[in-house]
């Protein structure tokens, strides 16, 4: 007699074989391929896209490309969508010795809550060495009572703040660390300083364009964009007149201004219809994925925790490449691993969180974000190395409770301690959660024993014992991968 243990849904019935009746001819993928083949795959373990790319699904979440041949090409489409991803550099080539200017707001209501004035600094300093050949040479910390006012700080910080910047030689650009300059705070603090000023949004949208890959990321950045070029429409008028911007308004009666607004309203509603169909396609990949069984684990946490050297080493997959930068993971991407219990299931390595992400790009990445909503779990990994970590925490949860997701899979999220070969002797204050070094391998068997306990209570599955004699159809139809006559539905 041969035991086989297996994770099934209840219910579940075996074929026709399964239950003694005539062995199947035909050899069966493995349930590896299976779940590969569910969200397509390029390269190996590396589903691109929403939900894969190349053979099977494609990364936009469309059909085969065998299906592809028999429906009418799109190349108006493809053309049309590439016009709207054209636009000009949001950041300036090159090297850059940047000034970081931090307004510390110390009380009122524009005062940070979850975050500190240094955290802030660190983080901001970080997205700049993100950028090739851009480094902080002189940081700031300047107190302000009202951020978002014209100039920012008051007359006396400002002019001090001036002298500074002006008297460096080094200095070739200056980033203030608030989310957002209207034009004419803009304008005016470059005239004032001599060069030029960015703000987060610009930084981080940058950043966002440079990382993504995918042709909805990409759509995502330039829908975030829409409100930068609002916000400089004068900028956006006078390039408008030095090219063809006489057709637009020969005997319209329309203005610069006017023609800027309607051609910016007209992109905006092209690209959320551009969104839309890579929307509805990843929905029917959902669906496929829903028929197929394969149980989904979205891996989020806070931009460079380490999500994806932990989905590498959960996986074994060595075609994920890892990068030590903020931000390196734009676009949602699939992995298939096996866990204890010989159950598949797709990991989902998601879009880094930040403490102070514009508001801008998580309404326009929010459609990416809502996929964590149709998964079985959510695995929460911690840098607990970073001196921010508990800042962190929250920031994530915060985001996580924003994009209104179910309860109950809020509450089964899996905490992963990560990092912790750099912190010697380090215990996780927290009952549940699991401490691992995903680069080391550390604590890895742990983990997916807590991880297959959580997606069998979350699917509803159970471990199943099948006692089978050592001769038989039986055995042939196990040997095989048991797919009989079509009929039944294997483990």
């Amino acid at each position: 007699m041969w035991a086989l243990r297996a994770a099934v849904r209840p219910g579940l019935r075996l074929s026709r074989v399964g239950r003694g009746l005539p062995a199947p001819k035909a050899a069966a993928p493995s349930c590896l391929a299976r779940a590969l083949a569910a969200v397509g795959r390029r390269g190996p373990g590396n589903l691109e896209g929403p939900w894969g790319g190349g053979l099977g699904l494609r990364a936009d979440g469309g059909r085969s490309r065998a299906e592809d041949d028999e429906e009418e090409p799109e190349d108006a489409d493809e053309n049309a969508e590439e016009e709207l991803l054209q636009g000009e550099p949001l950041l300036p080539a090159g090297t850059q010795r940047v000034c970081l200017v931090h307004p510390d707001v110390k009380w009122g209501p524009g005062k940070p809550q979850m975050t500190r004035a240094e955290w802030q600094v660190a983080e901001a300093t970080a997205l700049v060495h993100t950028l090739d050949g851009w480094s902080v040479v002189q940081t700031m910390v300047v107190s302000t009572k009202s951020p978002d006012r014209k100039l920012v700080f008051g007359k006396g910080n400002f002019q001090h703040l001036t002298e500074k910047i002006r008297g460096s030689r080094d200095i070739t650009c200056v980033f203030l660390n608030v989310e957002r300059m209207a034009a004419p705070t803009k304008k005016e603090l470059e005239a004032a300083w001599g060069v030029e000023v960015f703000d987060r949004f610009t930084v981080v949208l940058h950043i966002f364009r440079c990382n993504a890959r995918t042709k909805e990321a990409r759509l995502q950045v330039a829908l975030a964009e829409i409100p930068l070029h609002r916000s400089n429409l004068k900028r956006d008028v006078a390039h408008l007149h030095r090219g063809a911007g006489s057709r637009y308004i020969m005997g319209s009666g329309e203005s610069f201004m006017q023609v800027q607004q309607r051609l910016l309203r007209e992109k905006e509603a092209k690209i959320r219809k551009a969104l839309d169909r890579l929307r509805k396609k990843r929905h029917l990949l959902r669906q496929q994925r829903t028929r197929r069984e394969f149980p989904v684990v979205s891996v989020v946490g806070y931009t460079n925790c380490g999500k994806t050297t932990l989905i590498k080493a959960l996986t074994g997959d060595a075609a994920i490449r890892p990068r030590d930068q903020l931000f390196a993971t734009l676009d949602v991407t699939a992995h298939a691993g096996a866990l204890p219990s010989r159950m598949t299931v797709l990991y989902v390595d998601t879009i880094g969180f930040l403490s102070q992400l514009p508001h801008g790009l998580i309404e326009s990445f929010s459609a990416t974000l809502e996929d964590m909503a149709h998964s079985d779990l959510i695995v929460h990994v911690r840098d607990v190395s970073h001196p921010e970590a508990e800042l962190q925490k929250r920031s994530v949860l915060s985001t996580l409770h924003s994009l209104q997701l179910p309860a109950p899979l809020l509450h089964s999220m899996v905490e992963v301690h990560n990092k912790v070969d750099l912190v010697p002797g380090y215990s996780p204050t927290e009952p549940n959660a699991v401490p691992v070094s995903a680069l080391l391998g550390h604590g890895l068997q742990e983990l997916k024993a807590e991880l297959d306990a959580a997606v069998l209570k979350a699917t509803g599955r159970q471990i199943l014992t099948l006692r089978v004699t050592l001769a038989g159809a039986q055995l042939s139809w196990l040997y095989i991968g048991g797919h009989g006559s079509g009929r039944g539905r294997d483990p």
